[in-house]
């Protein structure tokens, strides 16, 4: 069963972001705002300026999942907690008239916030879904590429989530993740704290462990890059919000933290003239 107090304190997260006019940090609002170590400078200003502003605004990401990928017209994509919809909004943008974008978030203010967004951008080969990503409603083998901008960490139970990630995809499918991950060992004040699990942190799994995961689930051709490595200075913010203790703390932080690009394919359909299947 999921640890529904941890949706709780994401629900609630994402309720009070999608309900202010604020930029947020990853996860949750920011002091620092657009200055955000994880949240800032995720896309080129050619991808946003057609966009709505808050949906500019509400990306609450760690990276920029749309561009792990080459979508193709026609093809079905799923964002992973889509939050207020950019990733959903330029996916839906390559994959064309033909295609279909479905995002997916568990709080309704931010689909709210999401299907306001779509409007602005005229914007009709989307939908956005009501529903956790370790219970996704659609039916098996229905998409191409599942895509998700730092939202799996947040989950009580990703072994859930990417058995669900690999069961919606088509063989040959792809999976496209922007992710915290960890490359060290946190202190344990931090893994405790349901605060920075809100935030991003506290729920990341290390590279190794993410790794086991997709491969766990199915998943083959698993690829894992760094692509921005934070500092003492940057896990300061996340330590003072938590109300931690940040100069004992701060130095087991120093480059274990990361955002991640990660790829992975769900293998194509065996032949029938394997041993399994030729009776």
């Amino acid at each position: 069963m999921v640890d529904t107090s941890v949706h709780d304190a994401v629900r609630a997260r994402y309720g009070e972001i999608a309900r202010s006019s604020e930029p947020g940090g990853c996860c949750g609002p920011s002091r620092c705002g657009c200055s955000d170590p994880i949240s800032s400078n995720l896309y080129e200003d050619t991808e946003t300026s057609e966009l709505p502003e808050k949906a500019v605004a509400m990306s609450l990401g760690c990276g920029n999942p749309t561009a792990l990928i080459d979508l193709q017209a026609g093809q079905t994509v799923l964002d992973l907690g889509s939050g207020g919809g950019i990733d959903v909004l330029l996916s839906a943008r390559r994959v064309g008239p033909t295609g279909k974008v479905f995002g997916l978030d568990m709080t309704d203010e931010m689909l709210a916030v999401a299907r306001e967004n779509q409007r602005q951008a005229g914007v009709t080969n989307v939908e956005f879904l009501k529903g956790t990503i370790e219970a996704v409603p659609l039916p098996d083998q229905s998409v191409d590429v599942v895509i998700s901008n730092c939202v799996i960490n947040l989950s009580p139970d990703k072994d859930r989530v990417l058995r669900e990630a690999f069961r919606v995809l088509k063989p040959g499918g792809r999976l496209a993740v922007s992710d915290v991950v960890l490359r060290g060992t946190l202190p344990e004040e931090v893994r405790r704290s349901l605060e920075l699990w809100v935030g991003c942190v506290s729920g990341a799994l290390h590279d190794h462990e993410y790794k086991s995961k997709l491969e766990g689930a199915g998943f083959a051709d698993v690829e894992l890059e760094p692509w921005r490595v934070y500092s003492v200075a940057d896990a300061r913010t996340f330590l003072e919000d938590a109300g931690l203790d940040v100069d004992r703390l701060a130095p087991g932080l120093d480059g274990h933290v990361a955002s991640m690009s990660i790829r992975a394919i769900r293998p194509a359909a065996a032949s029938c003239c394997g041993p399994t299947c030729c009776h």
